[in-house]
Parts: structure tokens; C-alpha cells; sequence
């Protein structure tokens, strides 16, 4: 069964850290690209960044950029979104999801697996 697990989610702080995880079972990890996208309250779900099979990082959402960072781990099937000084506006659930292939790409179409999402809250 082809599955996607978020964890690593949970409250912080203003200015605070915290890594995400997704944990992918039933594929070969190797063989796709992996997103992340987050939904804030009231929002639409929006493309934070994406890691291809080979490594190459695109960071789509621009309140991310130097703040956050994408990795992933094939020998631990697992990929990371590492985010550093949070604020109020990054409150949301967080979700990864496979894409249909290699390549990244920031339509939600293009991704076929998702994760139930873990929250994160960023308050003081």
C-alpha cells in the first residue's frame, strides 16, 4: 500500500524551529519527487517546495525562501522540510505528497499520494 506519513509537527514559538517528516512506504522513493504544501485556516492549500529523485530542490513558496529547507533521505525512505525563524503565518497543516513522477512541479494535480497532514502552530 502506497503511503505517505507526516510527524514533527506541534506548538512553537515565535522565531522557534521545527523539522517535519514524511515517511513513505509501499513505492520506491528513489523514483519520485516529493512535496510539501501546507493549508493555513481560511486558506487554500498552498506549494511550499519540492525535492526531485536526484536531490534538486525547488523552493516555490516565497515567505519559505531562506527559512526553510528541503531534504530527503531514500536509505530512511524519508523526506524533511526543515523550517527555522517561524512566525504566526506559517500556522497551518502541513502535508507532503508524491508526485506522478521524478520532477517537481507545483500543481496539486500532479501529485497522486498524500499524507493525512500534521499541524503546526507557531504562537506565543
Amino acid at each position: 500500500q502506497v503511503q505517505l506519513v507526516e510527524s514533527g509537527g506541534g506548538w512553537v514559538q515565535p522565531g522557534g524551529s521545527l523539522r517535519l517528516s514524511c515517511a513513505a512506504s509501499g513505492f520506491t522513493l528513489d523514483n519520485f519527487a516529493i512535496g510539501w504544501f501546507r493549508q493555513a485556516p481560511g486558506k487554500e492549500r498552498e506549494v511550499v517546495s519540492c525535492i526531485d529523485s536526484s536531490g534538486y530542490r525547488l523552493d516555490y513558496l516565497e515567505a519559505g525562501k531562506g527559512r526553510f529547507n528541503i531534504t530527503r533521505d531514500n536509505a530512511k525512505t524519508t523526506v524533511y522540510l526543515e523550517m527555522n525563524s517561524l512566525t504566526s503565518e506559517d500556522t497551518a497543516v502541513y502535508f507532503c505528497a508524491r508526485r506522478r513522477n521524478a520532477w517537481c512541479g507545483r500543481v496539486e494535480s500532479q501529485y497522486d499520494t498524500w499524507g493525512q497532514g500534521t499541524q503546526v502552530t507557531v504562537s506565543s
